[in-house]
């Protein structure tokens, strides 16, 4: 059974978070390029919008910044891809 403390892990480490936040839409990018559908996108946009808060707490914590900026990088590169898999939606 896992420690209770006052401060989750997720507050204890925001870079982590972010790594997993990136991850994860990144999976959803994945999926909704498999299966091109509106509700697919939709998902994947609301990680996004997760994994940018998550980026600003990473940043305010200012540990691993390196890490944090190959995900932020990862993360842009999603972003501009989801956007054409919803244009490729649209077109359809």
């Amino acid at each position: 059974m896992a420690k209770h403390s006052e401060t989750s892990w997720k507050q204890d480490h925001p870079s982590t978070l972010f790594g997993n936040s990136v991850q994860k839409a990144y999976r959803l990018l994945t999926h909704a390029k498999s299966h091109p559908e509106e509700i697919a996108v939709e998902h994947a946009f609301d990680q996004i919008s997760h994994a940018e808060n998550a980026h600003s707490n990473a940043v305010q914590y200012g540990e691993h910044l390196d890490m944090v900026q190959q995900n932020k990088a990862l993360l842009e590169q999603v972003k501009q891809q989801l956007h054409e898999v919803q244009k490729s939606i649209k077109n359809l």
